[in-house]
This record gives structure tokens, C-alpha cells and sequence, in this order.
């Protein structure tokens, strides 16, 4: 297969460049502890210095498969789907989405929204970053906001964010990784004075899972 023919197939979603799919629990935000598929796809541009998956910025890196094909193979371990990354709305979701769907599952998504919406989505969680914004689209369909947190600033920047979601919309703070030891103490302090917040936390990492 050519390279303009992999490109033809990837533009229309036949063909997406899968980094990893595992079978695994959730371990963020208000689907905590929920056994979930997930379909993690290569390619990123919002460059997030503390990205903890910098091997899926690449999309050249990783394997093209089949949309159907691993569609297929989601459903049989499990009906939660999260689509992930990398930026998973760089790419056409349509053709992965509707299989899903077909095969009875829901479909979770965690995107910085930065591309254009595609697919059939259930469940959006919308991690905005400074580097690359959101869509104005997207903000009136998140279901939560996930804001992760690395310093002061980014509070703030949280505070703004919410201001474009929904009243429906789940608000949610969770600390970078390694500086969770600081940086909790202050998210709990912040959501004792705005209540509406909560905090989430990566608890697949204390359980050492995927």
C-alpha cells in the first residue's frame, strides 16, 4: 500500500494509527473504577510538557488498523469504550465510532479538543490546554472537565475554562503526576472554597494497571 493510499483510507477513518488497546479499569474523573476498553491513538500536536505519553506525540510511529477490525475487537471484552491518545479528534472517528455502536457499546472519549468533532460520542471528557485550546463547539457538549493541574497558574486557567461549559458539566481537578505530593493539598483547598469542584485523582496508577 502506498503512502497516499494509507492517507486517502486515514482521512476517511478506515484506517487509524493505534499506539495500544488494552482492557483495564478507569482510573480518572466521574467513570472511576468502571471496566473500560480503551483504543489509544497515535498523533498529538498540543505538546503538553508533562505529558506522561509523549511515545503516542508521533503518529508514524504506530501500527495503522483496521477501524472495524478493532472495533470488533473491543466489544468482545467489554462495552465501555475510551477513546484516547495522543489527540484522538485528530482523526476521522466516524467509521470506529458507528461499529461501536452497532455492537451495543458506549463510547468515551478524553480530548483536549483542539480538532474538529467527529463519531458518535456518549461520554466527553474535555481536558483543555494552554497550547492548543478547544473548539467553541465542544465546550457545550463536555460532560466533565478535567483540568490537570501543575501550578498556580493553572488554576486559574481552570476557573476560565469552566466559565465556557455547561452548568451540567462535571468539573474536575487532578494534579500532574509528579507533583501530586504538593499540588493536592492545594487542589483541596481550592475545592473547599468552590465547591462545585471536585477532585480526581489517577487511581489506576496506585493500582498499578494500565
Amino acid at each position: 500500500m502506498t503512502k497516499e493510499e494509507q492517507d486517502i483510507l486515514m482521512k476517511e477513518g478506515k484506517m487509524l494509527p493505534v499506539m495500544e488497546h488494552f482492557y483495564t479499569i478507569q482510573g480518572e474523573g466521574f467513570h472511576t473504577g468502571k471496566a473500560a476498553y480503551f483504543i489509544r491513538l497515535g498523533g498529538c500536536d498540543v505538546g503538553c510538557h508533562w505529558c506522561d505519553v509523549k511515545e503516542s506525540w508521533d503518529p508514524n510511529l504506530h501500527p495503522l488498523m483496521n477501524a472495524v477490525e478493532i472495533a470488533e475487537t473491543a466489544a468482545k471484552y467489554c462495552k465501555t469504550i475510551v477513546l484516547t491518545g495522543g489527540e484522538p479528534l485528530m482523526w476521522n472517528l466516524d467509521i470506529l465510532t458507528k461499529k461501536l455502536k452497532e455492537l451495543g457499546c458506549t463510547i468515551h472519549i478524553e480530548t483536549s479538543g483542539a480538532y474538529p468533532m467527529s463519531g458518535i460520542l456518549d461520554w466527553i471528557t474535555l481536558s483543555p490546554k494552554k497550547t492548543g485550546l478547544p473548539k467553541e463547539e465542544i465546550y457545550q457538549k463536555a460532560h466533565e472537565l478535567k483540568m490537570i493541574i501543575f501550578n498556580n497558574n493553572d488554576l486559574k486557567f481552570a476557573e476560565a475554562q469552566a466559565e465556557k461549559v455547561t452548568d451540567n458539566c462535571l468539573l474536575y481537578l487532578q494534579s500532574e503526576w509528579s507533583k501530586r505530593n504538593e499540588i493536592y493539598p492545594k487542589i483541596t483547598d481550592f475545592i473547599m472554597e468552590n465547591p462545585r469542584w471536585r477532585s480526581s485523582v489517577q487511581t489506576h496508577k496506585y493500582l498499578n494497571i494500565p
